[in-house]
């Protein structure tokens, strides 16, 4: 497939490194050659130096003949413009566009026909905010990813010493809770991945990848590790885009505030919320956090846009007593440093959350979700069945028939309102939603073509 991406940024970069490795065609435009350098020491992938909305400058990147136009850049103006050119001048296929702004995203009619001709529209701020929300829902999770529809979720989390799974084999996860299907996708020992069995034995440690239909979640969760308790005091650090958003999602079920340092983003926001207390106020400040008693908080959010800000709040907050901590990190070498310490329980990275939306829609079949797993080093798809058993390698097939590459697992099969967990026998119908993960993405291609229909496939 050939894509340009527009935008050599965070999320531009990373999506960039994803795909190289893919044996797709990558062209990045940026208006700073230094970024595009560096990107092309490390990758094989062309670039381009100029303005992404310049009709030349397209031109140049080979968008005569793109498949896809990936506009990533850090203004949203640049993005809808450069899909303007793209759709007019070029007739691309399929143009993506990062758009941050609520004011444009609130105005559906602007885009698709007849509009501004964006076939996708991805919000990160939209994107991490479902990703936050999800994990104070289900406190002491790592990761927790809806598929179909949130009728399936695959949740991470560590085992903890007092879990009843904790020194057993996995065999006896079925034993501990009969009548709840659940199946773990994958364990990861020491940072290492490890293909579990029904005789592998959990380790007090183990990051664990389970999947389970929703309404079981807090049963399976129980077997490995002790259940938090419910949470119900929430302090979110930054009254921006993301902050103010989460508040709103959570404070008609929770006791909600938000300390913002800008006296007239804390008026405007103050007055956009309904339930939330708005404090004016520096969140690493120690005193204001004891005031509003911090060692009763439940979960603390440190969301502003500067990650050190970030860090430093919630590893004051931690040790005052928040049960808690999560931090929005965008540089990912921050991440790998601060996740899962003893400070900060929980770096939710944006531009991991962007890229898994980017590459729903990029992956070959008819992949309908995709999600980056242990920052960028695993994958969880979600693809759909089509055809029959002749022209597909899926369909009228057993799971336990299906030549998946190494690495790879099925968690679970959605057909239309059941789920079917976790069984080998399970035959793939048509139309059937597979959940498949992946610890080694580089075999991402290989689970795409299982899912191609073939020529006979009418």
């Amino acid at each position: 497939m050939k894509i340009i991406i527009l935008g050599a940024g965070q999320v531009g970069g990373s999506v960039a490194d994803n795909l190289a490795s893919e044996a797709n065609d990558i062209t990045v435009v940026d208006i700073n050659p230094r970024i595009l350098q560096d990107l092309q020491d490390r990758l094989d992938i062309r670039t381009v130096a100029g303005n992404a909305t310049y009709p030349a400058v397209l031109r140049r990147a080979g968008a005569e003949d793109a498949d896809m136009i990936l506009a990533v850049t850090n203004s949203d103006e640049a993005n809808m413009i450069a899909c303007q050119v793209a759709a007019r001048l070029f007739q691309t296929p399929m143009k993506i566009a990062r758009v941050r702004a609520h004011e444009y995203l609130s105005c559906p009619e602007l885009f698709g026909e007849g509009g501004i001709p964006i076939d996708v529209l991805i919000s990160p701020e939209q994107l991490v905010t479902r990703y936050i929300q999800r994990l104070i829902e289900h406190p002491g999770a790592l990761q927790v990813l809806d598929f179909a529809g949130g009728k399936v979720r695959l949740v991470g989390v560590r085992a903890y010493y007092g879990g009843p799974l904790v020194g057993n084999e996995l065999a006896a996860l079925h034993q501990h809770m009969p009548g709840i299907r659940a199946q773990v996708a994958a364990i990861f020992r020491r940072g290492q991945p490890i293909l579990p069995t029904g005789r592998t034995v959990i380790e007090a440690g183990d990051e664990v990848f389970f999947i389970a239909a929703r309404k079981n979640i807090r049963a399976v969760m129980s077997e490995l590790r002790r259940l938090e308790k419910p949470v119900k005091r929430i302090i979110i650090a930054g009254g921006g885009h993301i902050g103010k958003r989460l508040a709103q999602e959570l404070e008609s079920r929770f006791q909600v505030k938000v300390i913002e340092r800008d006296a007239q983003r804390a008026r405007e926001i103050s007055e956009e919320l309904n339930r939330t207390i708005v404090l004016l106020g520096d969140a690493a400040d120690e005193n204001l956090l004891l005031e509003e008693n911090i060692e009763n908080t439940d979960v603390f959010c440190g969301l502003t846009n500067d990650d050190e800000a970030n860090i430093l709040s919630c590893m004051l907050a931690k040790r005052k007593g928040a049960r808690m901590v999560i931090a929005l990190i965008n540089r990912t070498a921050y991440v790998d440093l601060v996740q899962g310490s003893e400070d900060i329980d929980i770096a939710v990275s944006p531009q991991q959350a962007t890229i898994g939306s980017l590459l729903a829609h990029i992956r070959r079949g008819d992949v309908v979700n995709v999600h980056s797993l242990r920052r960028g080093a695993a994958e969880a798809i979600e693809a759909v069945a089509h055809g029959d058993r002749s022209s597909s390698r899926v369909v009228g097939r057993r799971i336990d028939e299906i030549p998946l590459p190494a690495g790879a697992t099925i968690g679970a099969v959605v057909r239309g309102d059941e789920v079917l967990i976790g069984d080998g026998g399970t035959v793939i119908e048509p139309d059937d939603h597979v959940i498949l993960f992946l610890v080694d993405k580089r075999k991402v291609g290989e689970v795409e073509r299982l899912f191609q229909v073939g020529v006979t496939f009418l």
